[in-house]
């Protein structure tokens, strides 16, 4: 246990050491006058403390796991232990562990077996005489605690049974570390919220800008966001061609991007390894699952003002639809050959290649809905003012057939999923197979959606290790990338697009654009509730992120829009908030994103760790492997150096 900064264990010593003495000079290269000495001392003595914060655990249990005796008591009769954890929705029981009787008299047989900890389970206990079911257990075993259950006759003259848990050694509270991080992250941020306080002081803040950056005291004092110019880059290093960014620029929408794109980065890196940092297994949304289709939506926004633009300066539809192109080809490739589950088999292993993945279904989102607003944009002047008498939904009017476009692909989702006929499964099948659906349909994964990859991209070709392989205990491939998801994709992007419209059809009337989040909003949720039924499981069409389900579109796009709203109010509307530090990760997606991935297995990301089995430890590594990714986005705004594809 990490006591204080002098008793740390190796790992977090060694760690420690390099945060202190040698990332900073690394830093110190791109940043010379920066004090990074001042902020890593203590962030390294943060992370040493959360590092050391998981009790000792039983050598034999992994993370998420307790131990459970089982003391077999009755008389002639052999014991049969099964579970089913609460999140596996209509499955079969799994056995557990077979206890004999004693051999010995007045002696309980006793068998030790690992459960799991993460959801509560229920225990059902059988005896081997008949098969007969014996009692049921419903309990939730904490993580590393040690456990007994005492099976018994409830007396010798009555065959009734009496089941008891008793708890030998308490588990740790596996939350702990995720308590410590908060207070540790609200820490540094009491402190840079401090400095600023005191940067405000004349004084203080031109001898701060002066160590800083001398060459740039007068423009960083007099501009109050730092954002970069189209004057700037005529007096950068830097080309000017290499990055764009308008004067009037919405902080918000990056702001909104890099808060997925972090949030993404931590659960790509294991999210601490805890079950709701992880996708869902089947239905339903955890944090893992939010971040991708909200990058989906702000995506869509970002075209409806980025192609006006292009067309407001004069430029033509030909030539921006040759970007479009370029720019959907670079996404795809970058996909297929850099960022690859099975890059480790060769870059150019088409025997293993996976086709579909993120920055695929993004640049073919990309392209199809940047595509369908160049078919219709128009090029909206400055002074343009809403007369009109349907001025109210103008932003939809005036383009009824993107709107009919986008129904009739959500129609096309809509028919092959409910009425393709999938060989061995039910129509409409929307079940994860397995031991799903008391097991009837096992190789039925995903339905429809499934059965498309399959037969159009081989199973090969697909993600080789889906989320419901753990819980359902899938065996059949399935990829959550796949093809007839990317139409929900497809339509998520065009919501996005919608808000991106609202912007500029009301642009500067912030009531309006705010009310009009707010109302597109409630409308999303009102479908998404009578889609579902407000039920995780039990709806027409559940929210599930695998299949890119309607419900799933309509759920994440309600939450996207009131994000928004909320973003947009504090950033743009009262500038309560510079949207940092998310804004700098939202100003060079592609690069963090990419580089993320790439450099995922490397030092400082990623160390050897001295206890795998520990929740601390792994979300020291991840929360300060996407610290790492933060800084090094902030340190590139800075240089003004943006990645744009």
């Amino acid at each position: 246990m990490c006591r204080d900064w002098h008793n740390c264990d190796k790992v977090s010593t060694e760690l420690s050491s390099v945060l202190v003495t040698k990332l900073p000079y690394v830093f110190k290269c791109l940043m010379p006058n920066f004090p990074f000495q001042a902020i890593y001392l203590p962030l390294s003595l943060y992370f040493c403390i959360l590092i050391g914060l998981a009790r000792g655990r039983p050598s034999d249990l992994k993370i998420d796991q307790a131990l459970l005796l089982v003391h077999n008591e009755l008389i002639d009769e052999n014991l049969t232990v099964s579970w089913l954890s609460d999140y596996c929705y209509q499955c079969v029981y799994q056995g557990l562990v077979s206890v004999p009787v004693s051999s010995t008299s007045g002696k309980p047989s006793i068998a030790a077996v690992a459960v799991d900890s993460q959801h509560p389970v229920t225990l059902q206990l059988n005896g081997t005489l008949g098969g007969k079911e014996l009692s049921r257990i419903h309990y939730h075993f904490g993580e590393f605690g040690n456990y007994s259950l005492v099976v018994k006759n409830s007396s010798r003259s009555t065959k009734e049974i009496s089941c008891d848990i008793i708890i030998n050694e308490s588990p740790v509270n596996s939350h702990l570390p995720i308590l410590y991080a908060f207070l540790i992250y609200m820490g540094l941020l009491g402190i840079v919220t401090l400095g600023r306080v005191f940067v405000i002081i004349d004084p203080i803040r031109n001898w701060f800008y002066k160590k800083l950056n001398p060459e740039d005291t007068d423009r960083l004092i007099n501009s109050e966001l730092g954002s970069p110019t189209k004057a700037d880059s005529t007096s950068s290093n830097v080309p000017a061609t290499t990055w764009t960014v308008s004067q009037r620029r919405l902080r918000s929408l990056d702001t909104f991007r890099g808060l997925s794109l972090i949030i993404m980065v931590f659960v790509n890196y294991g999210g601490g390894k805890y079950w709701f940092f992880k996708h869902q297994s089947w239905n339903g949304l955890t944090l893992a699952d939010l971040v991708f289709p909200w990058f989906v939506f702000i995506m869509g926004t970002s075209i409806s003002l980025s192609l006006s633009s292009m067309l407001r300066r004069g430029g033509s539809k030909w030539k921006v639809l040759g970007k479009v192109l370029w720019r959907s080809f670079l996404l795809f490739l970058i996909g297929i050959i850099v960022i690859n589950p099975n890059y480790c088999l060769g870059p150019l292993s088409w025997g293993n290649l996976r086709i579909p993945g993120v920055l695929q279904r993004l640049g073919f989102t990309y392209l199809v809905v940047a595509v369908l607003e160049l078919l219709f944009a128009k090029a909206l002047a400055e002074s343009d003012t809403l007369e009109s008498p349907y001025s109210a939904l103008q932003d939809i009017l005036l383009y009824w057939p993107q709107w009919v476009f986008i129904l009739t692909l959500e129609a096309t989702w809509l028919g092959l999923t409910f009425l393709l006929t999938v060989p061995g499964c039910p129509k409409g099948y929307l079940g994860p197979g397995g031991i799903g659906d008391f097991g009837k349909y096992p190789n039925c994964t995903g339905g429809a959606a499934g059965y498309i990859d399959h037969l159009l991209l081989g199973e090969k070709h697909i993600y080789q290790h889906p989320s419901s392989s753990v819980l359902y205990q899938t065996t059949v491939a399935y990829d959550p990338e796949g093809i007839l998801g990317t139409i929900n994709s497809i339509c998520m992007a065009f919501l996005g697009l919608q808000a991106g419209k609202i912007l500029l059809f009301y642009k500067d009337q912030h009531k309006q654009i705010m009310s009009r989040f707010f109302i597109w909003s409630i409308v999303l949720g009102i479908i998404s509730a009578i889609l579902t039924k407000c039920s995780k499981d039990e709806g027409f069409i559940p929210v599930n992120k695998n299949l890119w389900s309607v419900s799933y579109v309509t759920t994440l796009s309600c939450f996207a829009f009131m994000l928004l709203l909320l973003i947009y109010y504090l950033v743009d509307v009262r500038r309560w908030w510079s949207g940092a530090p998310f804004f700098y990760p939202g100003m060079n997606s592609i690069l963090v994103y990419v580089g993320h991935e790439v450099f995922e297995d490397y030092f400082p990301f990623k160390w050897k760790m001295k206890d795998s089995q520990s929740h601390g430890e792994h979300l020291a590594q991840n929360l300060l492997a996407t610290s790492i990714w933060v800084i090094i986005s902030y340190l590139l705004y800075r240089k003004r150096i943006f990645w744009k594809i």
